[in-house]
């Protein structure tokens, strides 16, 4: 058990605002749709508001703030926010041990060891991230919630090695948003609905809606989420954040509860590009338990801080997308804004270099997943032990249908039993969609438009405005691509580029494998140009 906050402490942290906002306890109570929330005052906003993890480690370094302190700050405000006032519902679950590991990160940091920028920094993680704590691990379902993981996955453990605090976990869409062809994203069994904080009547997206909304309602320093095709561009744009959708192999996925193992990684999710860089290069590193890291040897990089520079833009030949574009005339608006930006940032604009349209992939990356995700599922179980209540797809069908009333009362599990039906990896059918996927997003996509343009990346909106949030009928999707970024495995960074009527929209900047350099500079020159970040106002509605 940690002491009690010093008086010293408690003063500092009671001048920020929110010291009194209520208990860290309550933030963990389980959520419930429907629950009456109490009328919202936003706290005010404190000397800590919205500080990067650069702030922060250079207050700490000065003195001026500690580990212990920050994550009472956050705490706090997530009493304040996540299931009472605007009742964000974005955390799953705290963990108890946070207030402890921040301490011993102050005594380390009093006694002279700095393990590097993250030290002391809290970050919140996606509840598919194994954490062998006294957190659970659940993809949102109710299945998991009974066993643990026995090991950390390899970037949590990335994470302790850094200093970092995992302050948490954040609800997502369940099973990533691979269980119903009519889902509502940001809802699941176990965490219910996370809320838009730009309006709480919106969705967030998925399938990391809970990360995406904490993040942008400053609820921790940094955010990772994770991807399959778009669940880390979707919810941090529309979330008015930076995500880094990294290169297939930069970071490891083993102990990541899996939908694909030729698409998944996960990513930071953070406001700013130096916070996502900075999170970017600490938990790089070839892992064992993921051969596709293998790759990454020579050309990962421990530091993409490097990259941040004012002038990152002049002289780049950016594509700009146009064909995935043309959605909704208010998002045109803004990229044409955006492009503006670019060209007085002294970018050199080739318009239009645009991809071919998703569809030129057919069923292909549908097939895909199915099959891997079958394969990946009872992988990860076998990893869980005994104790786990499912062991394979057919499992976790089963125990759907024997608990309906908690896990299906607003969408079914049409996909799940879809891919219960798909065969081994190597059925002639899939190792042919695994072929035409890479083919139509390689060889006549990413790397063909680049080549033919000479560009040094492409450009396209990264999503529609935040959709009205509708349990009964499912997500209605109208405009943002991020297929061909996510089945070719290459690297994708979002940054916010403007407000569509109060709601944020996105830019993605997309490059060949191994780009994650040259994508934060472009990123982050476009960012300091524009500076077109706005944080929620946490109304009820639009208008």
């Amino acid at each position: 058990m940690t002491s009690p906050l010093s008086r010293r402490e408690f003063v500092a942290l009671a001048a920020t605002g929110v010291a009194a906002a209520g208990s860290p306890a309550a933030a963990a109570a389980a959520p419930r749709d429907g629950a009456t929330a109490a009328p919202f005052q936003a706290p005010r906003e404190d000397a800590l508001f919205e500080k990067t993890a650069a702030d922060l480690s250079a207050m700490m370094q000065r003195g001026e703030l500690t580990s212990r302190a920050l994550v009472e700050r956050y705490l706090q405000r997530i009493a304040a926010m996540d299931k009472q006032g605007p009742a964000i519902n974005a955390v799953i679950e705290l963990n108890p041990d946070a207030p402890a590991i921040a301490a011993a990160m102050d005594a380390e940091r009093k006694a002279g060891k700095v393990r590097g920028p993250l030290h002391g920094i809290p970050v919140l993680i996606k509840d598919n991230i194994d954490t062998a704590d006294q957190m659970r691990t659940t993809a949102g379902s109710l299945a998991l919630a009974d066993s643990r993981p026995r090991q950390d996955a390899f970037i949590a453990q990335r994470l302790r090695a850094a200093g970092a605090v995992i302050l948490g976990k954040t609800n997502l869409s369940e099973w990533a948003n691979y269980r119903s062809t009519r889902s509502t994203s940001g809802w699941s069994g176990r965490g219910g609905l996370t809320h838009n904080p730009y309006a709480l009547d919106r969705n967030c997206s998925g399938s990391s809606s809970g990360t995406g909304a904490a993040l942008t309602s400053d609820f921790a320093t940094l955010g990772i989420g994770t991807e399959t095709d778009g669940s880390i561009i979707s919810p941090a744009s529309i979330c008015g954040l930076v995500g880094i959708k990294p290169t297939l192999g930069l970071w490891s996925r083993s102990g990541i509860i899996p939908i694909a193992a030729s698409q998944d990684t996960a990513g930071p999710m953070c406001r700013t590009v130096a916070d996502a860089a900075v999170l970017l290069g600490a938990l790089v590193g070839v892992d064992a338990r993921d051969a596709a890291t293998n790759a990454s040897r020579g050309k990962a990089l421990a530091d993409y801080t490097r990259f941040l520079k004012r002038d990152g833009l002049r002289g780049a030949r950016i594509g700009v997308a146009r064909a995935q574009a043309g959605f909704n005339p208010d998002v045109d608006k803004a990229l044409n804004t955006a492009i503006a930006a670019m060209k007085e940032a002294g970018a050199i604009i080739v318009d239009p270099a645009s991809l071919p349209t998703p569809s030129s992939l057919g069923p292909a990356e549908t097939t895909v997943l199915d099959y891997e995700f079958k394969a990946g599922l009872r992988a990860y179980f076998a990893t869980r032990g005994p104790a786990v209540a499912v062991k394979s797809l057919a499992d976790l069908i089963a125990w759907n249908e024997r608990n309906r009333d908690r896990e299906m009362p607003w969408f079914g599990q049409e996909i799940l039993i879809r891919a219960e039906q798909s065969g081994p990896l190597t059925d002639r059918k899939y190792l042919d969609a695994r072929a035409r996927c890479l083919r139509m997003t390689r060889n006549f996509g990413i790397d063909a438009v680049m080549t033919t343009h000479q560009l040094n990346a492409l450009v396209l909106p990264s999503n529609q405005p935040a959709w009205t949030t509708d349990l009964l009928n499912g997500d209605h999707f109208t405009g943002g691509d991020t297929t061909f970024a996510a089945v070719s495995g290459y690297p994708s960074i979002t940054v916010p580029m403007g407000m569509v009527h109060g709601l944020p929209v996105g830019m993605s900047f997309i490059g060949r494998s191994w780009s994650e350099g040259a994508l934060i500079r472009y990123a982050y020159a476009f960012e300091q140009t524009t500076k077109a970040r706005r944080g929620p106002r946490y109304v009820k509605t639009l208008g």
